[in-house]
């Protein structure tokens, strides 16, 4: 079902400057196992930003066709866009 053939990697864009990676682990958690999490601009940033991006990789590759049914699901205040994404850091 993802766009990418056997990634078990997601992007997801368009994330509220007020996200917290713990509550984007609890939110995609939800959706399958968590292998790795990382969000862009980090938690402790110094600066502000007025949005973020988050890649969240998957134990396993299906539930990336699940987190994409995410997209367009308002979270805090923005809609949410879930992409699968290319395993290379």
């Amino acid at each position: 079902m993802s766009g990418i053939p056997g990634t078990a990697v997601v992007q997801v864009t368009n994330l509220s400057s007020a996200v917290s990676s713990e509550q984007m682990r609890t939110l995609f958690g939800f959706l399958g196992d968590i292998e790795e999490l990382r969000l862009y601009p980090p938690d402790n940033a110094p600066l502000s930003f007025s949005s973020k991006v988050c890649y969240i990789k998957y134990r396993d590759p299906s539930s990336v066709g699940v987190a994409q049914h995410l997209t367009n699901t308002v979270f805090i205040d923005r809609a949410l866009i879930v992409v699968p994404c290319a395993e290379d850091d």
